[in-house]
């Protein structure tokens, strides 16, 4: 029976010896953590007292969901349970590993802990990558213990976990490290000698490690990629030093990275951030979302399209013209194009910001719509129906008044239903041209109640 179950038929990973012997892995993979002191970043998830360190310290368990950008620790965490709880590993690939591979690791998982009493955890890297079908074929084996499932995702698991597989393990966000626990783990790693870059004999400047922890955008696995990188060119003095400038640092680290992909959270959060600092009003706030956005690639009539909703959805009536600007700058980036683009957008988001802010127009359309709604929608009365559709009709006692033979082009009338509720529907504010548009509003109330009385 062991025979049929051997280690070359399922192969398993040995994290211990896998660190200690490929010397030839990235720098990176070198210096993963092998205790939970050496972790760096998600104290409120893995620091001292917590309830996930209390659960793998006494190797109770359950199955996990990491989900985080990346080099925010999500695969690291997962190898670094499997070493302290003692249990089997298994690491797959959402992206090259299928139903099929899946299938052989639960026939040795079953063995293995009916042979040796050992659990099986399975790391699947990019989880949200399996489809539906592939993610219920996980149910099973996690919902009786053949493995213990630790998911990896850089997606709101929300919407690309299945529900049942989501609602058996407990889901777990990880933050993107911050810019000073990436300067301890840049530090450390030029100081071992063992796994890092300590053998060098590198000093590096100041400026330049505080360059490659900013420039990582808190993805701690391109600071060290960079750093390496940037140490592999360096060329030792007389006295066997090697000196780590800025400017080296910048070559090493070639192009910042950008966390940004148009399926991601990242593309949802970064276009509410951009269109909240309109709304807020905050001009260099919305310039730097639109500087990501440019830089990240995202399409810029994308951007044009939801600049045309703010204008009417948060400006308004309080600054017509910002409709209009939104508009054009729409039109013009359609067959202007990149670069030239970032101008138009740039001075469309100046102008949306500094505008005068007012949602009326919004508040407006949904009471009338929700009025509809709740009520039904209600006959025309008769003297403002179309004539034609009045043949034969009687439209009572009550004539059709045309506002242009009246003072200032205005009469009082009925133009609703007389059960309609809920008014009025607009309200304008005192921002900007609003005011005059209020004014306007009580001039012509104040002529309906006189003619009223």
């Amino acid at each position: 029976m062991e025979g049929l179950f051997s280690e070359e038929q399922f192969p398993s990973e040995n994290i211990a010896q896998g660190e200690e012997e490929n010397r030839a892995s990235p720098l990176a993979a070198r210096m993963r953590p092998r205790a939970l002191d050496e972790f760096i970043g998600q104290e409120r998830l893995i620091g001292p007292g917590t309830q996930l360190r209390r659960a793998i310290e006494t190797d109770k368990l359950t199955s996990l969901l990491l989900w985080g950008p990346p080099g925010s620790g999500k695969s690291t965490l997962a190898r670094l349970i499997a070493r302290l709880t003692k249990s089997d590993f298994a690491s797959y690939s959402a992206i090259t590993s299928g139903v099929a591979d899946f299938r052989k690791l639960v026939i040795a998982a079953r063995a293995r802990r009916r042979l040796h009493h050992q659990r099986t955890i399975l790391f699947i890297d990019e989880i949200h990558r399996w489809n539906k079908a592939q993610q219920d074929a996980l149910l099973p084996q996690v919902e009786d213990g053949t493995v213990l499932l630790i998911g990896a995702t850089t997606e709101n698991p929300y919407f690309t976990v299945n529900a049942p597989l989501l609602s058996r393990c407990r889901l777990l966000r990880l933050e993107p490290l911050k810019t000073e626990e990436i300067l301890v783990l840049l530090q450390r790693a030029l100081q071992d000698t063992e796994r890092g870059l300590g053998a060098m004999n590198i000093q590096a400047d100041q400026e330049a490690m505080e360059f490659l922890a900013e420039m990582a955008g808190g993805d701690a696995r391109r600071a060290l990629n960079a750093l390496e990188a940037a140490a592999m060119t360096l060329q030792p003095d007389e006295h066997n030093i090697s000196r780590l400038t800025l400017s080296l640092a910048e070559e090493g680290a070639q192009e910042r990275s950008l966390p940004y992909d148009r399926d991601s959270d990242e593309h949802y959060d970064t276009i509410s951030a951009f269109i909240k600092s309109m709304r807020g009003s905050d001009i260099d706030a919305a310039l730097y979302w639109l500087a990501k956005m440019l830089e990240a690639g995202e399409d810029v009539r994308f951007i044009a399209r939801r600049m045309v909703i703010l204008a009417s959805e948060d400006i308004g009536n309080a600054d017509p013209m910002a409709l209009v600007l939104a508009n054009s700058a729409a039109q013009a980036v359609q067959f202007i194009g990149m670069p030239e683009s970032q101008l138009i957008l740039a001075q469309a988001v100046i102008y949306l910001s500094a505008a005068p802010k007012s949602a009326s127009a919004t508040i407006a359309i949904n009471k009338a719509m929700n009025e509809i709604r709740e009520h039904g929608s209600l006959p025309v009365p008769p003297h403002i129906a179309d004539a034609r559709s009045m043949q034969g009709r009687t439209s009572g006692d009550t004539p059709y008044l045309y506002p242009h033979d009246f003072p200032d082009h205005f009469i009082a009338q009925q133009y609703l239903p007389s059960s309609v509720q809920n008014l009025p529907f607009y309200q304008p504010t005192d921002q900007g041209e609003e005011v005059n548009i209020k004014l306007r509003i009580q001039k012509r109330a104040k002529i309906t109640e006189e003619r009223k009385q």
